[in-house]
């Protein structure tokens, strides 16, 4: 049974580090929650340790520089850990070859530098899609486009056998108010069509792994009973979660806003429908991270 709390204070006392979401959860793409902010900065001041665990497609050096320029402050969380870097070690480790077609914009192409993570890497090539050995997939190249329009590349990498190695599993995602598609909505559309996809973000396990990984560099990692995680997306951050065995805390006024009537807290019948619907079952619920 999910209980729905009034701020991440009811409890907090009862985990030593937070797995937490970005985007839904600490911004909206735009602009920090100050709430949120504040909930972060008074958890670790108590002695908590934040892992912000993203499934932005970019190293973790990116999304920090973002932070910075969006104006959440440092002393909110510890360490970062994205699906970017995630799928970027399963690339230098060879998983779709060596001659890439990859799909992002402009600003994902940091997505192919080299990493410390990964020793003697595949030496990665950008190619057409006619020479390609895989398929890297940041995100659409036009996010407001419907996957659909990418249907004949996608059939052409899959009649030649290609793998699409997905960099963020989000569908969607809503910046400032305005919603984009993803990659996993390329990869979901891939797999429909015949195609094999990977992914490495959130809900599948080697991003866990990462953020264990990261949270060892600074801290004890305590036992999975000790950990929480927060996000808004049922099928990533929620199962992410129930797969990991760990508690989790569902923000309802991201993502599942209008299907759990949340203005400031979640309607309790309504959240209870849509818990059923996605087939979920977080610890606790809140209206937003505060």
């Amino acid at each position: 049974m999910t209980t729905i709390i009034s701020a991440l204070s009811d409890i907090s006392r009862n985990y030593e580090a937070l797995f937490v979401d970005l985007w839904g959860c600490v911004h909206d793409g735009v602009r920090p929650y100050p709430d949120a902010v504040a909930a972060l900065q008074a958890y670790r001041k108590d002695g908590g340790r934040v892992v912000l665990l993203t499934n932005a497609p970019r190293p973790r050096a990116d999304v920090e520089r973002q932070l910075e320029r969006m104006g959440v402050p440092g002393d909110a969380w510890d360490t970062i850990a994205t699906s970017g870097d995630s799928a970027r070690a399963a690339m230098f480790r060879g998983a779709v070859g060596q001659k890439i077609w990859f799909m992002g914009e402009d600003r994902d192409r940091t997505f192919l530098e080299p990493m410390q993570l990964v020793s003697d890497p595949v030496k990665v090539e950008r190619t057409e899609l006619s020479e390609a050995e895989g398929l890297v997939c940041c995100g659409p190249f036009d996010a407001h486009a419907d996957p659909s329009v990418l249907r004949p590349e996608l059939l052409l990498a899959k009649q030649k056998g290609l793998k699409l190695l997905c960099a963020n599993p989000d569908i969607v995602v809503d910046r400032g108010g305005v919603r984009e598609w993803c990659a996993g909505a390329i990869a979901r559309l891939y797999t429909e069509m015949g195609g094999e996809s990977l992914y490495f973000g959130k809900p599948h396990p080697p991003i866990y792994d990462l953020a264990r990984m990261r949270l060892a560099e600074i801290a004890d990692v305590p036992a999975a009973d000790r950990i929480l995680a927060i996000g808004d997306g049922p099928q990533t951050d929620i199962s992410g979660a129930m797969g990991e065995d760990i508690d989790s805390l569902l923000i309802t006024g991201g993502l599942l806003a209008a299907e759990t009537r949340t203005e400031t807290q979640p309607d309790a019948q309504a959240l209870e429908t849509a818990l059923g619907r996605e087939g979920i079952s977080p610890t606790y619920a809140i209206g937003f991270l505060r």
